[in-house]
């Protein structure tokens, strides 16, 4: 039986636009479910029921507050992107990659899974261990895409910070759920039909 090398690995940087679309996707997905099982063991660990975490709340309140929070990132992001100079906002072009060429139906299957999949690990998990601003600052932290300017880095952290707010004044995770995949949902339609164009 032969042994792994453990010696002859190799890890180089790679940028989006050396990934095909194949593995660009692998790569989404990946991440997502790695995302998916630290927050549900996460949670469990917490002694907390995953069940009730995501129970569906009987009145409709949380679907207000998350529209309405999603509105108002869209707001301030089309405000942002007509007075700031593109390359402020640059995230190397992971997000046209991602969305550019992808029919509605898989573009809403992406912002689905991400936000169930975030939200769970972010506000079920996180913010409830390290509260909602802690949480906020390893949430921009991932988005390392952004970490090159400031402009989207505050964004992001004041984007999960509002997530955390709403998920605390709703007492429910589907309100920050229901805003995340608004916003990367409309997000991307506007680079997929953007491009179109």
């Amino acid at each position: 039986m032969k042994k792994f090398d453990f010696k002859n690995i190799k890890v180089r940087k790679v940028t989006v636009d050396q990934l095909d679309d194949r593995m660009l996707l692998v790569n989404l997905y990946s991440t997502q479910i790695l995302t998916l099982i630290i927050g549900f063991v996460w949670v469990l660990f917490q002694g907390r029921n995953i069940f009730q975490l995501f129970s569906i709340p009987t009145n409709y309140e949380f679907l207000i507050w998350g529209v309405g929070f999603a509105l108002v990132v869209l707001g301030v992001d089309l405000l942002i992107s007509r007075f700031v100079p593109e390359e402020v906002s640059d995230d190397g072009g992971v997000n046209e990659r991602i969305f550019g060429n992808r029919p509605l139906w898989h573009i809403a299957l992406i912002s689905l899974i991400v936000s169930i999949c975030e939200e769970l690990l972010f506000r079920g998990a996180l913010q409830h261990a390290i509260g909602a601003y802690w949480t906020s600052i390893l949430f921009a932290a991932i988005h390392v895409r952004y970490l090159r300017h400031w402009i989207p880095t505050g964004l992001v952290f004041a984007i999960s910070y509002g997530l955390g707010w709403i998920m605390m004044t709703t007492g429910t995770i589907w309100a920050p759920i229901v805003a995340h995949f608004l916003v990367d949902f409309i997000m991307g339609c506007i680079i997929r039909f953007r491009r179109e164009k």
